[in-house]
């Protein structure tokens, strides 16, 4: 199997107020070029675990961050040094994050030139007051413009990003949101419920009551329309938050779901080499100084228990576990070793067995975490 070959950028216009990803404001471009030159300095020195197998990928993945604040030079200097560390696949799906306000034509045209074949956008929400909550640093009318600008640098394969589940947001908020992105004509998209995490400002703004607390009952309501609408306008739910028309599924991702290696380059970056998980250093002048001082910059190493990982990442699928498969893979018989466990899950309306595969029903997405809980 070929791997991916993930890249994280992680400067930013500004700071969502619901972000706890590793990211930095963009003040300069001394950090942005220091920043580039230790990922230049981590991709040469990369070494293979298996050089008969992982040298091919045929993904790659810039994401953030905001990765199309990079000029175009710079994405150049990145792929540079990627070239020369790997020998790339001749059809490679290239996906580049791209946030609204953050790219003009001209720009578009250099990155499409440079092989960017697939644009992660991420418009999130066309509501302005929703937007202003979130601290996006753009606005509807930036996300339509942009979109228009992708069109006209001759990008189709364009993946949206939404949010569900924003303090406040109705049923009838949500639909316009479906209104507009299926208008789009994008041929994917994303969808995120709302997390809330202890440390960002968004956490703090609901424990003061500025904000009202995330309705989880009705994010779960906005994902079952989402359910219906997408469907109806011809896309495929493959996975539990992704949504595709016909060869617009995302290969990249699709490596992770499926236990497949990806290597990973730059701070907080995760790879998995097929055995075991790395994560970088989530500090990004830590993970500067780290390389610069000769030392790698690999902050956690864990050996992946295989048959855990296939199996709940499999089941993000709606296509379902291939047991068989699993049974290859992994050297279990999942139905002899769990047996119990997905009987009950069964009774309960969460799963179903169909020709060999275990998968999700309906209701199981909605409860997909205590599923999953089942098998690690």
């Amino acid at each position: 199997m070929n791997p991916g070959v993930y890249l994280h950028i992680p400067f930013c216009k500004s700071r969502c107020s619901y972000c706890d990803f590793a990211t930095d404001v963009y003040k300069s471009s001394g950090a942005v070029d220091r920043y580039l030159k230790a990922l230049l300095l981590e991709i040469s020195e990369f070494g293979f675990p298996d050089k008969d197998r992982n040298n091919n990928p045929d993904t790659i993945y810039f994401g953030g961050g905001t990765p199309s604040l990079l000029d175009p030079d710079q994405l150049e200097g990145v792929l540079n040094a990627l070239q020369k560390r790997f020998r790339f696949q001749t059809e490679v799906e290239f996906t580049l994050e791209m946030n609204p306000a953050t790219v003009d034509l001209d720009k578009l045209r250099a990155f499409k030139d440079l092989g960017v074949n697939r644009a992660s956008f991420g418009a999130q929400t066309f509501d302005d007051e929703a937007l202003r909550l979130l601290a996006r640093g753009h606005d509807r009318n930036d996300i339509f413009k942009t979109y228009d600008l992708l069109i006209k640098a001759g990008f189709e394969n364009i993946s949206l990003d939404l949010i569900a589940g924003l303090p406040g947001q109705t049923i009838g908020d949500w639909n316009r949101n479906l209104d507009e992105a299926i208008a789009f004509g994008s041929p994917h998209i994303s969808l995120y419920l709302l997390e809330v995490h202890e440390s960002t400002p968004l956490a703090e703004q609901i424990r003061s009551g500025r904000r009202p607390l995330p309705d989880e009952d009705l994010a779960a309501e906005m994902y079952t329309v989402m359910l219906e609408r997408l469907s109806d306008s011809g896309f495929r739910h493959y996975e539990i938050s992704n949504f595709a028309k016909p060869g617009f599924e995302s290969r990249h991702n699709l490596k992770y779901w499926k236990c497949e290696p990806v290597h990973a380059f730059g701070v907080s970056a995760v790879g998995f080499d097929g055995r075991f998980r790395y994560t970088n250093n989530r500090d990004t002048r830590t993970y500067v100084d780290i390389i610069e001082g000769g030392t790698p910059p690999t902050a956690e190493t864990e050996e992946v228990d295989l048959k855990s990982e296939l199996a709940f990442l499999g089941l993000r699928l709606t296509e379902g576990l291939n047991l068989v498969e699993f049974r290859e893979r992994s050297g279990f018989d999942l139905m002899d070793s769990k047996e119990e466990t997905i009987l009950d899950l069964c009774s309960k309306g969460l799963l179903v067995i169909e020709n060999d595969r275990l998968r999700l029903t309906d209701k199981g997405m909605l409860f997909s975490n205590e599923v999953f809980e089942a098998f690690v």
